[in-house]
C-alpha cells in the first residue's frame, strides 16, 4: 500500500494535481469495513490509515479535502478520526455513506472490546491475547511515523508554519497545555497572519485548485456537489432523527429500570461527556476518570488503566476505553439483572451516547463547512490549524511510542523498536498493505512472548 520513501515525498506536490476517482458505494462500503478491523493507534494511526489509503493511494478525495475535514474533526468533541470517517464518507455518497462509514468504523471494536472485556472482568488477563497486542504496538509507531511524514510534507509549506507545528508540539507535550487552547491559539494566528502575510499562510486553498474548478465547490473531481450545499429542512431533519436516536436508548433505560439505575446514569454521563470533552481520548479521559472512579464507583484506578490498554490495541477510536467503563459499571453495579446482561447493556448504552453525537456534528455541519473552502480568509486560517494537528499527531506518536519502547524506568524494549523499524521499512519501501503489517507485527509479539516467557 505505502510507496517507497523517495517516491513519497517525490509525489507528494502533485498530489492534488492528479486525478480524483469516484469510487462505487460497494467498493466504498469494503473500505470502511476493512477499516474498522485494522484502525489500530487511536487517532494518529487512524488518520494515518486514512491519509495513506483515500488520499496517496486510492485518491478518492483530494488533500485538501482530506485537511480541511480534518481541521473540522480537530475542532469537534468526540473521537476526530471516526468523525473524519464520517465527513469522508459523506462526501462520497452523500448521508448514506457518512453513516455507513462511521457505522463501520466503530462495529468491529464494539464485537471485540466486549469479548475482551468480559474475559476481563471474568477471568483477568489471558497471556496470549496480551501477546498478540504487544506485537501490535510497534506497527502503530511506525504506521504513525509514515502518516506524519505525509501529512507534515503537504502541510508544513514554510518555516512559519513548521513553527506552528513546533509551539503546538511543545505546548502539548512539556507544558499540557489543553488541546482546545492550542487549536484555537493555531486558528488565531492563522487568520492574524494570514493578513499581516498572505504568502505564509494562503497555502490550503492552493491544493487542487489548479486542476478543476469544481475543487472550490468539494473534494471530489466529477461528482455532484448539490449535497454539499446547506439547506435548512435537511438540517432540521437530520437533527431532530440524530437527537431521537441519541436519546431513545437513555429514555427507555429510565423508564424500564428505573433513574437511579447504573445503565440510564451511564447513558446521562457519557452523553455530556459526548458534548463537554474535547481533543479527543487523552483530553477525556482525566474527566471520565474522576467520575467514574471516584464519583460513580463503576471500576477501580487500575481497571481503568486496564481498559485503556484494552482499547490501545483494539480497532477502532482510542475513546472506545468509555465502553470498557460502561461495562464494568454494569458488572459491578447490575441491580436487578445479571452482571453479563447489565456489563453488555452498560456498554452498549456507553458506545451508543459517545459515538451517535458525532453523526449530527457532522452530517448538519459539514456543508456549511465545505461552502468555506473558497474562503481566502478561512483557507488561511486552516493552514495554520494544519500546522498546529502536524504537532498534536506528533505528540500522540512520540507518546505512544515512548509507552512502547520505553515501558518501564532503565528499561528499552529493543524487539519492540527492531520491529517498529521493520514494519516502517515495510511500509515505505516494499510498499506492504498495512493490514498485513499489523498482522505479522500480532503474530511476531505472541512468538517472541512464547520464547522469553515460556507461555
Amino acid at each position: 500500500m505505502s510507496r517507497g520513501l523517495d517516491d513519497t515525498l517525490a509525489e507528494s506536490a502533485q498530489s492534488d494535481r492528479s486525478e480524483i476517482v469516484r469510487p462505487s458505494f460497494a467498493e466504498a462500503f469494503r473500505f470502511w469495513l476493512k477499516l474498522g478491523f485494522v484502525s489500530f493507534g487511536g487517532p494518529s494511526g487512524q488518520i494515518a490509515i486514512m491519509q495513506t489509503e483515500l488520499v496517496d493511494r486510492k485518491r478518492w478525495i483530494s488533500q485538501s479535502g482530506f485537511l480541511h475535514a480534518l481541521n473540522y474533526c480537530m475542532l469537534l468533541p468526540g473521537p476526530e478520526a471516526q468523525q473524519l470517517a464520517i465527513y469522508i464518507g459523506w462526501l462520497l455518497h452523500r448521508t448514506a455513506g457518512g453513516v455507513v462509514a462511521g457505522a463501520l468504523f466503530v462495529l468491529p471494536s464494539i464485537f471485540i472490546l466486549w469479548g475482551l472485556s468480559f474475559v476481563y472482568a471474568a477471568y483477568g488477563s489471558i497471556p496470549w491475547i496480551a501477546a498478540i497486542f504487544y506485537g501490535f504496538k510497534p506497527v502503530v509507531v511506525a504506521i504513525v511515523a509514515v502518516a506524519l511524514i505525509r501529512i507534515g510534507r503537504r502541510a508544513l509549506k514554510n518555516e512559519v508554519l513548521y513553527a506552528i507545528a513546533a509551539i503546538a508540539f511543545v505546548a502539548l507535550f512539556f507544558f499540557k497545555v489543553p488541546f482546545p487552547i492550542i487549536i484555537l491559539g493555531a486558528g488565531v494566528i492563522g487568520f492574524v497572519g494570514g493578513k499581516l502575510s498572505p504568502s505564509k499562510f494562503d497555502v490550503i486553498s492552493e491544493h487542487g485548485t489548479k486542476s478543476s474548478p469544481q475543487e472550490s465547490h468539494g473534494a471530489l473531481i466529477g461528482s455532484s456537489t448539490a449535497h454539499t450545499r446547506p439547506r435548512l429542512s435537511r438540517d432540521i431533519r437530520i437533527a431532530v432523527c440524530c437527537l431521537a436516536i441519541w436519546w431513545l436508548p437513555v429514555i427507555l433505560a429510565a423508564v424500564l429500570l428505573g433513574p437511579q439505575h447504573s445503565i440510564f446514569q451511564e447513558g446521562i454521563f457519557f452523553s455530556k461527556a459526548a458534548v463537554v470533552t474535547f481533543g479527543g481520548a487523552y483530553a477525556v479521559l482525566p474527566y471520565v476518570t474522576q467520575h467514574a472512579v471516584q464519583n460513580f464507583g463503576w471500576l477501580k484506578p487500575g481497571q481503568m488503566m486496564d481498559g485503556l490498554g484494552l482499547a490501545e490495541t483494539t480497532p477502532g477510536p482510542l475513546i472506545m476505553v468509555l465502553q470498557f467503563v460502561g461495562f464494568m459499571g454494569g458488572w459491578t453495579h447490575p441491580g436487578n439483572l445479571s452482571p453479563l446482561v447489565a456489563a453488555t447493556l452498560g456498554g452498549l448504552i456507553t458506545t451508543w451516547v459517545t459515538f451517535t453525537p458525532c453523526f449530527l456534528w457532522i452530517l448538519v455541519g459539514a456543508p456549511h463547512i465545505e461552502q468555506l473552502r473558497g474562503n481566502k480568509v478561512i483557507s488561511m486560517t486552516l493552514s495554520a490549524i494544519t500546522a498546529a494537528v502536524v504537532g498534536v499527531i506528533l505528540n500522540l506518536a512520540i507518546w505512544f511510542a515512548l509507552h512502547v519502547f520505553h515501558p518501564a524506568a532503565g528499561v528499552i524494549d529493543w524487539f519492540a523498536v527492531a520491529l517498529a523499524v521493520l514494519a516502517a521499512i515495510a511500509l515505505l519501501r516494499f510498499r506492504i498493505e498495512i493490514f498485513l503489517v499489523v498482522i505479522v507485527g500480532g503474530i511476531a509479539g505472541l512468538i517472541w512472548r512464547t520464547i522469553t516467557t515460556g507461555m
